[in-house]
């Protein structure tokens, strides 16, 4: 795990203040230092993701004109199947190594943002696969909820700061499968190094080796959470939003050796987003003479197309 900390959230759960603030300048320091923590004692218990890992990989399994009935054409990938090669890092021209499954937010019918939600997609051919889907959107959104409260305490904001941007805002839960690889990768990986668009992402731990993390240093560092840990980095969101005080860590996911061809890998991360009408513009408090200003004002929601746009998911 190298500079990766391991953290427990009950320890900002425990009504212990002392406690609290420990938990607070620990994943404060790690976030600012690397970007990422490993955290335990999240709400996700282990036969509920051995239960959605095992739908998610029957999904993965049928085949692929199957697959393309629950592909959107033209919905920027944001809801249902998109198949293998269709997403590329910003910057690149290559697509990654991989297919994936989108589960969206769910809104009430009276909600200001339902018509800016598309539907999800159901799949009747997998038992519980939507059903198990949504839980797990909503344990995570509910840890990602407590670590964004831990976060605003960091940056001596009001701890509910960020909770009227998140709830009901634009989260994904991203299924991935990374198929085996049968040649020769012409200058593909898996995933190519990255930061994440959103606030911040939760990774459940992944099943096989790949992720590698870019360190302050400029070194990558192999990231692999415990069986009961989630892996949360920060997003471009949040580093516009504190000036890069907390700063979004490029990451990777790596072909595996060789011998290793033969093996898929799943993963699984929410990528936590605020409603689209946030202001992400640099907090007061992180700019200063010797941190000046470093991106212009934007929402949440032109930043998003600006990312989707750079990734091939939509047109501009």
């Amino acid at each position: 795990m190298g500079e990766i900390p391991h953290l427990d959230l009950n320890r900002f759960l425990s009504g212990d203040a002392r406690i609290k603030q420990t938990f607070v300048e620990a994943i404060g320091k790690g976030f600012n230092e690397i970007g990422f923590v490993a955290l335990k004692g999240h709400f996700l218990s282990a036969e509920h993701i051995s239960q959605l890992y095992a739908s998610v990989q029957s999904f993965f399994q049928l085949p692929l004109d199957e697959k393309m009935n629950y592909h959107i054409e033209g919905g920027g990938g944001q809801r249902g199947y998109t198949p293998f090669g269709k997403e590329s890092a910003e910057g690149k021209n290559i697509g990654d190594l991989k297919e994936f499954w989108h589960f969206g937010q769910e809104v009430a019918s009276d909600s200001e943002y339902h018509a800016d939600y598309a539907p999800n997609v159901a799949v009747p051919v997998i038992p519980h696969f939507n059903r198990l889907g949504m839980e797990t959107f909503r344990l995570l959104e509910k840890t990602a909820l407590e670590v964004l409260r831990a976060i605003a305490l960091y940056l001596e904001l009001e701890e509910n700061y960020f909770d009227p941007y998140v709830k009901e805002g634009n989260s994904i839960l991203r299924a991935i499968h990374y198929p085996p690889i049968t040649a020769a990768p012409k200058g593909a990986v898996r995933a190519a190094a990255h930061g994440d668009i959103n606030l911040i992402t939760l990774l459940m731990g992944a099943q096989g080796s790949g992720l590698e993390v870019k360190n302050r240093k400029g070194e990558w560092v192999a990231a692999v959470a415990e069986a009961d840990e989630l892996m949360i980095n920060i997003g471009d969101m949040l580093s516009r939003f504190t000036n890069n005080h907390l700063k979004s860590t490029i990451h990777r996911v790596v072909n595996p050796p060789k011998a290793q061809w033969g093996s898929s890998r799943y993963s699984i991360p929410f990528f936590m987003h605020p409603v689209k009408n946030m202001d992400l513009s640099c907090l007061p408090s992180c700019v200063d003479a010797s941190h000046p200003k470093q991106f212009e004002d934007i929402t949440a929601g032109a930043f998003l197309e600006q990312r989707l746009q750079a990734l091939g998911l939509i047109k501009k």
